[in-house]
């Protein structure tokens, strides 16, 4: 049996057609990668079986990088061939056939010795990949998890709830990263929206009139979701502090009303709140007992009456 970095047949005319030159085999190092599978990952998605076959072809012919740094001196290696394969005997944490998506990859051996030591070390081992998806579909209702209302990660009446990435339309890189985000080993994938919703927000304050594709439209309508449940998280943060600052007040600064002190808190960010209440709060310890009368007493000198006698 040939090594896994060892020229299978047919595979060096693949390789040839992606070359300006024709290449021997003595002059070629390949080995074999999982670009990512079906399993639910740590962002709560996963990419259905479909959706890896269409990937399949998507990714023959894209360029290896790293950390996902499109320059052309991160430019690793290139894949010529691709291929899903169902794995007998395995399920994914849903429970349903566990499916790779395989890949073959070739770098030059001119210069690149170092490359192909931390490969055959293990050391350069994890890859993430970069592609775009049409759909993502919510495992709990099936509409688009960008409107549907259902939330990754949750629970909704024992079913999790995750996002199927649906419909691939591009697959631009695939990296060598240094942190796994797929939990199956040696494997990572990376469906990095940040800097997509970045491009986005270029565009809209770059003034003048903006279209955007079904796919951006889902990349804004997710951020927006997301911006709404931290907004509402920091209001109810905001009320606790500001809960918290009234209490204190009434001890430290029993002649301040109410509503002016309302006033000032309402121009004032979490940060300054934070330390309005933590200011307040030291200042009203002061006034405030710090234990009951009676603590530490014993029953003798609670029963006559000392605490009492200056009434």
């Amino acid at each position: 049996m040939k090594k896994d970095s060892e020229l299978k047949q047919g595979e060096l005319e693949l390789i040839n057609k992606y070359t300006r030159r024709s290449y021997s085999e003595d002059e070629i190092y390949v080995f074999s990668l999982v670009l990512c599978d079906n399993e639910i990952d740590r962002d709560n998605e996963r990419f259905s079986e479909d959706a890896l076959k269409k990937l399949e072809k998507l990714f023959v012919g894209v360029t290896g990088i790293t950390d996902h740094d499109p320059k052309t001196e991160n430019q690793t290696a290139r894949i010529f061939s691709c291929r899903t394969e169902t794995i007998e005997d395995r399920l994914t944490s849903d429970g349903k056939p566990y499916v790779q998506l395989k890949a073959r990859a070739y770098i030059p051996r001119a210069d690149s010795s170092e490359l192909i030591n931390l490969i055959d070390s293990g050391i350069k081992k994890e890859v993430s990949v970069g592609c775009s998806v049409s759909r993502r579909i919510c495992s709990v209702c099936g509409k688009s998890i960008s409107v549907c209302g259902h939330i990754k990660g949750r629970y909704y009446d024992g079913r999790f709830c995750y996002a199927a990435l649906e419909d691939p339309t591009d697959a631009y890189e695939w990296s060598f990263v240094a942190v796994p985000a797929q939990r199956a080993a040696g494997v990572t994938k990376a469906f990095d929206k940040g800097g997509e919703y970045m491009d986005i927000e270029k565009r809209i304050f770059s003034g003048g009139s903006q279209s955007f594709t079904a796919e951006e439209m889902n990349v804004l309508a997710e951020k927006f979701r997301s911006l709404g449940e931290k907004a509402a998280d920091g209001e109810t943060y905001r009320k606790r502090l500001i809960e918290d600052i009234n209490k204190a007040a009434a001890f430290a600064l029993p002649e301040l009303r109410r509503d002016t002190l309302g006033f000032i808190t309402g121009k004032m960010n979490a940060v300054q709140l934070e330390e309005l209440c933590k200011a307040l709060t030291k200042k009203a310890s002061e006034h405030m007992p710090l234990r009951p009368q009676l603590a530490g007493m014993t029953p003798a000198k609670r029963n006559n009456n000392n605490e009492f006698t200056n009434i």
